[in-house]
């Protein structure tokens, strides 16, 4: 999954680039709008684009039908429960091809969340005081069978970041939780550590610049394609490798804010709506150039 996942990632460097020079919002809709054509074209590809023309048109015929015998009931509620079994195969012609074409879409909007959704936390100077609950929390959750390692776990904070909190650890859970802020700028090296276990790095940026580490989320391997259950899937969180097999870890969680995009709608669930809209609006423009049938 980590080789995958790091594919992708740079073939998304790459085309991302030259678009982030203009700015991200306009690099996040041209590519949810290239995507939407580059789906309706395999779309075009491997469904059967004669069997959907030929549903949409026998549908027509029989909505004439009933126009033409309107006063027949036995012709208007044959012609009626044609119209109910062509739809369902045109439905079918459609949603079937649509199953395959979910899989880029999700290597899509994982990229996306990981490079846009997220700012990186703030700088606090070291000599301001800062209160319980105003800093970031980190939240770490051991695999199942694991839970009671957790008493032993040890979070090591580089010079950059500060303690706001005691490590506070639940072995009912196998979860542990601190609260920290960044008193400098730039990607933090904490590390994580249960003893008989290789210890593991959770990164966090600090500052004002966004950088294309940054992800909310560090997860296990394991379950990576259960997109049902984005708190564990290795396929939506790229940006940083996933934790192997061996690791006691499920999953680690830092609460970066949300960063504001301006006129389009911020954080995951804004990612979402942008990517589809742009890529429905692209897609509906290249419909007759492409000559799909939908």
């Amino acid at each position: 999954m980590n080789a995958v996942n790091n594919a992708v990632t740079r073939l998304f460097d790459l085309v991302l680039m030259p678009l982030e020079l203009i700015g991200q919002r306009t690099a996040l809709i041209v590519i949810s709008g290239l995507f939407g054509v580059a789906a309706l074209y395999i779309f075009k590809l491997i469904s059967s684009q004669d069997g959907i023309a030929a549903a949409k048109g026998r549908i027509k015929g029989h909505m004439i039908e009933i126009r033409i015998y309107q006063d027949d009931l036995v012709v208007v509620g044959k012609a009626v429960g044609k119209i109910l079994l062509r739809n369902l195969q045109y439905v079918g012609l459609n949603f079937g091809p649509f199953i395959p074409l979910a899989i880029p879409f999700v290597f899509v909007m994982a990229q996306f969340v990981v490079r846009y959704a997220y700012d990186p936390i703030p700088v606090t100077p070291a000599s301001q005081e800062v209160m319980a609950g105003t800093g970031t929390m980190i939240e770490v959750q051991l695999k199942d069978g694991q839970s009671a390692a957790v008493a032993g776990l040890s979070l090591t904070l580089p010079e950059g970041l500060r303690a706001v909190s005691p490590l506070v650890r639940s072995a009912a859970t196998g979860r542990a939780f601190q609260e920290v802020v960044a008193v400098t700028a730039g990607t933090h090296d904490v590390v994580l550590e249960v003893p008989g276990s290789a210890p593991e790095i959770l990164q966090i940026v600090a500052g004002t610049d966004a950088t294309r580490t940054m992800q909310p989320r560090r997860v296990a391997t394991a379950g990576w394609y259960n997109v049902l259950d984005p708190e564990h899937c290795a396929l939506l969180w790229p940006a940083e490798p996933a934790f192997e097999a061996g690791s006691p870890f499920a999953a680690v969680a830092i609460a970066y804010p949300t960063r504001d995009l301006g006129w389009l709608p911020s954080g995951e669930g804004g990612i979402m709506i942008t990517l589809i809209l742009a890529s429905m609006l692209f897609g509906l423009a290249a419909l007759k150039p492409l000559g799909v049938q939908i």
